[in-house]
């Protein structure tokens, strides 16, 4: 039994996330450790609410409310968004909690104890008409490398490159507009990155199982050069630059950066999970207490790839501690919209509450999985989601599930049939097994999901084509023993097809493998060799049968009329 540690990127704390945030991130990590705990091993899947930095001061300040009591609000929802759609978090933590204050303070004080933090003066933007000092996210203007007028003083969305706020061209103040701006000197502690340059390019260069994205990600950081990058901000909220209580002399008026302290809320979360539940985060982080056996697996979008690259592992290679870094680094690029972005500040796209009040989350959870944004940026429309879902779902899954079922009732007395005995028909469908389901597994071990999930249509697919081959209703007028093979394979295809469908899509697979009363202990994935023969007679002969309720209705083309109008996106004419 392998011990695997999955997390995936902290959401932020600004707003319910949109269904790209989801697609590129929580979504797929979910779907790897259901995968992972079906086959058997000890599965640690943490996340928390990313709640420090400007983003947040500012929607607080936009709701009219205290930040701590708006963290507190949206971390909840974002708690029940994730519920919706399944998410199977061991722990869902928050980075501004206890655990996460104490280790960002500790890394702090390690790096400077190894001479990787320097305190340094540096010019900032200060807003006049403000009366303070602007951190990054607080400029905005236009980017100089590509001439995006909203660009961020930290980042560009356009082209993607990392910026400063003196970098801008027309930079305004984000709290008020203002243009009345000056550079004023400003002290900040920076993480001396160029000292850990060719130790994180080797650290990177053995790193063997990420995809190309991630890789090129990281090597283009690294060919133009690291920089020091400061990690103190003039801010309230945040984790104080302090140790042991006491505010650091000058700074104490500041906090740590957010993309600082936010990827030490992995270890934080998972801290605060053997708080809640009694468990030993270490075991799962310090190489020197069991972590050496641990795989180490994270999630996250494009955007977030080089500071998790290259940052965060200045961070946690730099303390020269025993701490776990990432073995498995599954990048991905963007669910577009129409031509765009998603875009939380921009209240762009479909967003995780809004989705749920349309359809249950197994809908979205095949839509996005099936159309995950792997080798390159996903469009999403409502006419390729009307017809995955209608097709996959409701046809070849819920038709399939349906009819067997109901035949059964209506002809064999609602229990499973032993007469007859398999013929070529069924050697044709456990050939198929044999072939795909190893296929299968092998693209989920590979995190390769939109792969992973056409072969589960493509098993379902075949499971509808041994039913038109196998023909049990036809038979059954002339021999009812040779339709009994085909009901009793059918039956048996019905429940496999609720134990591959877990992963994806666990309230319907729970739905099938309830109705077909298959023990929690008889729905895992391990298959063994060639398991075809054996699987399409797993079944207790004799055994009731009671279809289960419709799985999956069909979208039609007045909802997605309805929803264009709503939120965007008109349905092609």
């Amino acid at each position: 039994m392998a011990r695997i540690l999955i997390t995936s990127a902290l959401p932020y704390i600004n707003g319910v996330k949109h269904l790209g945030n989801l697609a590129g991130s929580m979504l797929p990590a979910d779907v790897y450790a259901r995968f992972q705990r079906l086959r058997g091993h000890d599965v640690l899947y943490v996340c928390a609410t990313d709640e420090h930095g400007t983003p947040a001061e500012l929607a607080a300040d936009a709701a009219g409310m205290d930040v701590r009591a708006y963290c507190d609000e949206q971390h909840d929802i974002q708690k029940r968004s994730g519920e919706g759609f399944s998410l199977s978090y061991d722990y869902f933590g928050r980075t501004s909690n206890a655990p996460n204050i104490r280790l960002t303070q500790h890394f702090a004080a390690v790096l400077e104890e190894k001479g990787l933090i320097a305190e340094r003066v540096e010019e900032q933007v200060y807003s006049i008409d403000d009366d303070r000092f602007l951190p990054d996210r607080y400029v905005e203007g236009t980017c100089p490398h590509c001439g995006f007028e909203r660009a961020r003083g930290d980042q560009c969305d356009s082209c993607g490159r990392l910026l400063e706020p003196t970098d801008l061209k027309e930079p305004y103040s984000k709290i008020s507009g203002s243009k009345n701006l000056e550079v004023r000197e400003t002290k900040h502690l920076h993480l001396v990155q160029t000292q850990m340059e060719t130790k994180i390019r080797d650290w990177v260069d053995a790193s063997t199982e990420w995809p190309s994205l991630a890789k090129s990600i990281a090597y283009k950081w690294l060919d133009e050069g690291l920089r020091d990058r400061s990690i103190t901000r003039d801010l309230k909220w945040g984790v104080p630059v302090a140790q042991g209580g006491t505010a650091r002399p000058g700074f104490e008026g500041k906090v740590f950066y957010v993309w600082f302290d936010a990827p030490i809320g992995y270890i934080a979360a998972t801290a605060e999970w053997a708080e809640a539940r009694g468990g030993d985060w270490e075991s799962w982080w310090r190489t020197d207490k069991g972590a050496d056996d641990v795989t180490y697996v994270q999630f996250m979008g494009k955007d977030n790839v080089a500071f998790h690259t290259v940052s965060f592992p200045a961070t946690i290679l730099g303390s020269q501690e025993p701490w776990k870094t990432v073995d498995k680094l599954k990048a991905f690029n963007w669910l577009t919209w129409y031509g765009g972005k998603f875009s939380t500040s921009e209240q762009r796209g479909v967003f995780m509450d809004q989705a749920l009040d349309i359809l249950p989350g197994d809908y979205w959870r095949w839509y996005l999985t099936a159309n995950a944004p792997e080798g390159s940026d996903a469009a999403f429309t409502w006419e390729h989601f009307q017809g995955l879902i209608n097709s996959d779902l409701a046809n070849v899954l819920g038709n399939f599930v349906n009819r067997i079922t109901k035949y059964t009732v209506s002809k064999f007395d609602a229990a499973l049939p032993s007469a007859g005995t398999p013929g070529e028909d069924e050697a044709w469908m456990a050939a198929e097994l044999d072939q795909r389901l190893p296929a299968l597994v092998a693209h989920m071990e590979a995190m390769e999901f939109r792969k992973a999930a056409a072969e589960v249509r493509a098993i379902w697919a075949a499971g509808n084509e041994y039913l038109t081959k196998a023909e049990p209703w036809v038979k059954y007028k002339s021999d009812v023993d040779a339709a009994a093979v085909g009901v009793r394979t059918g039956l048996n295809l019905v429940a496999l097809f609720g134990i591959l469908a877990q992963p994806f899509i666990p309230d319907a697979a729970a739905k099938i493998l309830d109705t077909l009363g298959v023990p929690d202990d008889k729905r895992s994935w391990e298959f063994g060799d060639k398991p075809g023969a054996s699987l399409l007679d797993a079944l207790p002969h004799g055994m009731a049968i009671t279809p289960p309720p419709v799985l999956f209705a069909k979208i039609d083309d007045a909802q997605v009329a309805e929803w264009a109008e709503r939120f965007g996106g008109a349905p092609s004419e």
